[in-house]
């Protein structure tokens, strides 16, 4: 089963992204979380189903920094919730997708991996799994 998890969103200043989303959504994030391998601290709101995960960098050389100096805040991933992480990844390697990071422990406690944005429509995908 697949179904959207999550959209992440790359922000330069998150307490400013944080009050915009709590405006928008009517409630404030149920939780910040660091994440020392991506050099990122993130922040989660529940909206329905999905969530809406904002991204800060905390390292000036992080994916997050690298993302928005090229590109600018805005939309990083979208990802989706699969069943078995490993079973899902094996399945998109063999029709051709490649990953380019993970699986690896990722935020909110997923088990998470990229997808190369150049085999999926030029948008980063994320897959994740419950850890």
């Amino acid at each position: 089963m697949k179904q959207l998890e999550h959209l992440g969103i790359a922000v330069a200043d998150l307490a400013e992204a944080e009050r915009i989303f709590t405006d928008l959504l009517g409630v404030p994030p149920y939780k910040r979380e660091e994440v020392k391998d991506e050099g990122v601290m993130t922040s989660f709101f529940q909206a329905g189903e999905s969530k809406v995960e904002l991204l800060e960098s905390i390292t000036p050389n992080g994916p997050i920094s690298r993302h928005i100096e090229k590109r600018g805040p805005g939309l990083h991933h979208v990802a989706f919730l699969v069943d078995d992480l490993e079973a899902e990844i094996a399945r998109l390697e063999g029709e051709g997708y490649r990953v380019i990071s993970g699986p690896k422990a990722g935020a909110d406690a997923k088990r998470i991996a990229f997808l190369h944005p150049s085999d999926t429509a030029k948008v980063l995908v994320e897959l994740c799994s419950e850890a």
